[in-house]
């Protein structure tokens, strides 16, 4: 049955009403309804991806829904923010018929149920051509709490969460390289291209301790350059110090020029942010507590933008420093 023939209305009946919480009225008015707490802010972010850009056309639908959900809930983490709703709006070519939007449906249901997220409403519309998907993530954080990035200063040490460079391996792998690369690790490192890790436990409990915070969407060193540019800061990174898993690691192993690579690459979802030397001891608790590694790659110092040295402090020089969309 062609999405055509299935309609619409019944489209979001039978597929989107089932994910609705209260606020979305169940998707039968023109909007939805927020409630906002005294002395909290809503902080709302977007992101869209698009088929042969951000995902695979044959990348599963039900993947393809918790990494469109996730990389909006690292937006909102990277803010410290709590997720709450969100706003879906699909632009779908006619050959993804109802059986691909069941898939999508569940993951979505899947994720909702697992970062305490719903529905509130959004358009469904058909395109000749590729899939867009575009989320609006909605989350609270109490006022003047939220992380921004502009407030890192001199001094500042640089630490990023989990590890850099899986997503970016994992896509090449899915296009064809590192062939013999063992089962396990090819699993671990496409998993990873494809369900992101939004830190939403983190984020959160940064509030306090980070003075700058960005999720490392484009790559870490075009994302950290952000946090210079609005902080009218340098920064640092040692390439030595960057963590990786040890699926990553066996490839950099036989490839040890691909390091720098993974310092600009994207999809990672990890929070980068700069705090204070005193910091640390409360970082390395927080590390403890969700048994997630937190590392410290670098430090704010004077200057402009964001460079990477080697273990002799020499800068290395990149053909890019992350993804770019233009």
């Amino acid at each position: 049955m062609s999405m055509e023939a299935l309609g619409e209305f019944e489209r979001i009946r039978r597929f989107f009403a089932p994910l609705a919480g209260p606020g979305g009225l169940g998707l039968v008015d023109d909007a939805g309804l927020i409630d906002c707490a005294a002395g909290r802010r809503l902080v709302i972010t977007a992101d869209a991806i698009v088929a042969g850009v951000h995902y695979l056309p044959d990348d599963p639908p039900d993947l393809v829904a918790r990494k469109l959900l996730r990389v909006n809930l690292s937006d909102l983490a990277a803010m410290g923010a709590r997720p709450l709703h969100y706003v879906l709006t699909t632009a779908l070519p006619a050959g993804l018929g109802p059986e691909w939007l069941a898939r999508f449906a569940d993951g979505l249901a899947e994720d909702q149920a697992r970062f305490g997220i719903d529905l509130l409403g959004g358009d469904s519309v058909g395109t000749h051509g590729s899939a867009v998907l575009s989320l609006t993530a909605i989350g609270e954080v109490a006022a003047g709490q939220e992380i921004r990035r502009s407030g890192a200063e001199l001094g500042d040490l640089v630490w990023v969460s989990g590890t850099i460079g899986d997503a970016a391996l994992g896509l090449d792998l899915l296009r064809g390289s590192h062939p013999d690369l063992p089962p396990q690790d090819r699993d671990y490192l496409v998993r990873r291209f494809r369900v992101p890790d939004p830190r939403t436990e983190l984020g959160p409990r940064l509030i306090g301790v980070a003075r700058a915070m960005i999720d490392v969407s484009d790559g870490l060193l075009a994302d950290l350059g952000h946090i210079c540019e609005t902080s009218q800061a340098a920064a640092v990174i040692e390439v030595g110090q960057l963590p990786l898993s040890s699926a990553a690691r066996r490839i950099v192993e036989r490839d040890p020029n691909l390091l720098p690579r993974l310092a600009a690459a994207g999809d990672d979802y990890e929070l980068l942010f700069a705090a204070p030397a005193g910091a640390t001891a409360a970082i390395t608790a927080l590390s403890s507590l969700l048994d997630l590694p937190v590392t410290r790659i670098g430090r704010i110092e004077e200057g402009t933008g964001a460079r990477l040295v080697d273990d002799g402090g020499r800068p290395i020089p990149l053909q890019a420093t992350g993804y770019r969309h233009f």
